[in-house]
């Protein structure tokens, strides 16, 4: 029962228990919280309360809801992106490149949402790619989640002269990814450059990755080059700064 004499919200009484519970391990990650009205009777308090309680320890990242299933505890996630061999030919010929090379070192299970579409390019992207602005690009919109959770939002861009007619126009790229279509069609990637940066999340962004407050994300700007310079790719990526490390190794000459 929650103390009404203490001064303190009775949601946040609500919430700080069933935090506590998940910290101590009393409810383990991908246990099932108590239902709504099981946890009004064990409290005290009305179903707005609850809600209230359970929406703060889901902004904090330790609770998700599954549509008509309930609130689950969510279990931690912390991934390391290897940047060293993550876009290597090798890894891409073994359908490990990428997320998915991350996932098999992690050992998580990947899945990806992907949505295509076409636009014209703006002024930044443009600079990126070394087109005219307005010229029509290729957009892969891509949502990225470690055992269900979602972890990564990536935006690729390209140049729409070179996916016309291939795979990478598709949902489903094939083994290899954009990358090995690129490199079918005669864009062999030689080169890639990496701008990692940080910020505060969008509001879209927070929500798409359950972001508690405060949190801020990880940005990535990755252009791949062919041999001759010339741009292939942007991609734009957002990741949970939570639940990244980015690890970099490299020759000491």
């Amino acid at each position: 029962m929650v103390d009404r004499r203490s001064g303190v919200p009775a949601f946040r009484q609500v919430a700080a228990d069933l935090r506590e519970k998940i910290t101590s391990g009393r409810l383990a990650p991908g246990d099932q919280l108590p239902s709504e009205r099981d946890l009004v009777e064990k409290y005290g308090v009305s179903r707005p309360t609850v809600r209230d309680a359970v929406n703060m320890l889901r902004s904090e990242g330790l609770v998700t809801s599954e549509h008509g299933r309930g609130v689950f505890v969510r279990p931690p996630t912390s991934i390391r992106r290897l940047a060293r061999s993550r876009l290597s030919r090798d890894a891409r010929e073994r359908d490990r490149g990428a997320f998915l090379a991350d996932a098999a070192a992690g050992g998580f299970t990947p899945s990806t949402s992907v949505k295509v579409s076409f636009e014209e390019a703006d002024d930044r992207v443009a600079g990126y790619l070394a087109i005219e602005a307005g010229a029509e690009i290729t957009v892969r919109d891509r949502v990225m989640r470690a055992d269900g959770l979602v972890v990564q939002l990536a935006v690729s861009r390209l140049p729409r002269e070179l996916t016309r007619d291939t795979a990478i126009e598709q949902i489903d790229t094939g083994s290899g990814g954009t990358y090995a279509r690129l490199e079918e069609a005669g864009h062999r990637p030689a080169s890639f450059a990496e701008h990692v940066g940080a910020r505060m999340p969008t509001p879209d962004e927070a929500s798409l990755l359950q972001l508690a407050e405060g949190v801020p994300v990880v940005t990535v700007t990755r252009v791949a080059c062919r041999e001759d310079g010339t741009p292939l790719e942007l991609n734009d990526m957002v990741l949970a700064a939570d639940r990244y490390q980015l690890s970099y190794e490299w020759a000491a000459d």
